[in-house]
């Protein structure tokens, strides 16, 4: 089994870069961190090229046939993002999914100019718990490979496909003669008698700035969360649970 104990190695370099988009864009690679988001990621068959594991977690990680380098904590402390580093860093290679998948499901959730990386996180942990089909991102939102959501999805990122879209002319062939809820905090329908279509998109804009007028425009109807007076607002990934949980049981 290959060691390297060197953080000016040109592999432990070469992963540091993947903590950047733009390196993660060019390589269609990115970075998992820590035994749950490798082993999750195995499971579901994701693609991974290597790991970097400390020398003394060896053996929690016989679940890997893939390549496996050992390393130190100085090594692991370089490739990882976070303070205190785990004791294994993987490189995986991105899952893509197409358009043409979404037309078959029934629940789908679209998240609109999201940049709160824990927030996208936790919503993919969300959507995962209470079967949602899948998530559209769109506009100008988070990368959902960027570390930080991938350790705050736990292991539930590549449950859920996922698809990018910047044209609502695209958002109109795939969702055209679904209903479409926006949810707005202004809305004069509660959510508690709410009744979703057999095909339904949930749509959520960002803390700040809400669903833009363009969605608005193309959603069938909207709802709100009924809460107390007083509370202007739920925190994003709060709201798609509650939301989520109402739709998917009622």
């Amino acid at each position: 089994m290959e060691e390297i104990t060197s953080v000016n190695n040109q592999l432990v370099k070469d992963t540091l870069k993947l903590q950047q988009k733009k390196f993660r864009d060019i390589e269609n690679k990115f970075i998992l961190e820590g035994r749950k988001a490798i082993e999750e990621a195995v499971n579901f068959g994701i693609k991974t090229d290597y790991l970097f594991v400390n020398f003394s977690a060896a053996d929690k990680y016989d679940f890997y046939n893939g390549k496996k380098i050992l390393t130190n904590e100085t090594v692991l402390k370089k490739i990882s993002s976070t303070d205190t580093p785990p004791d294994a860093v993987g490189v995986a290679v991105k899952k893509e999914y197409s358009y043409e998948i979404f037309k078959s499901m029934s629940r789908v959730i679209l998240l609109e100019g999201i940049k709160d990386l824990g927030n996208l996180g936790t919503v993919f942990r969300t959507a995962a718990a209470f079967g949602i089909d899948g998530i559209v991102l769109y506009g100008d939102c988070a990368d959902i490979y960027n570390p930080k959501c991938v350790r705050s999805s736990v292991g539930n990122l590549w449950k859920i496909p996922f698809i990018y879209v910047k044209d609502l002319d695209i958002l109109e062939k795939i969702f055209g003669d679904w209903q479409r809820t926006a949810t707005l905090p202004l809305s004069n329908n509660l959510l508690k008698d709410y009744k979703p279509s057999e095909k339904t998109l949930l749509m959520f804009g960002s803390e700040a700035d809400g669903l833009s007028q363009e969605l608005k425009d193309f959603s069938t109807d909207d709802v709100k969360i009924e809460m107390n007076k007083g509370v202007e607002s739920l925190n994003l990934a709060v709201s798609c649970a509650v939301v989520t949980y109402k739709v998917m049981f009622g």
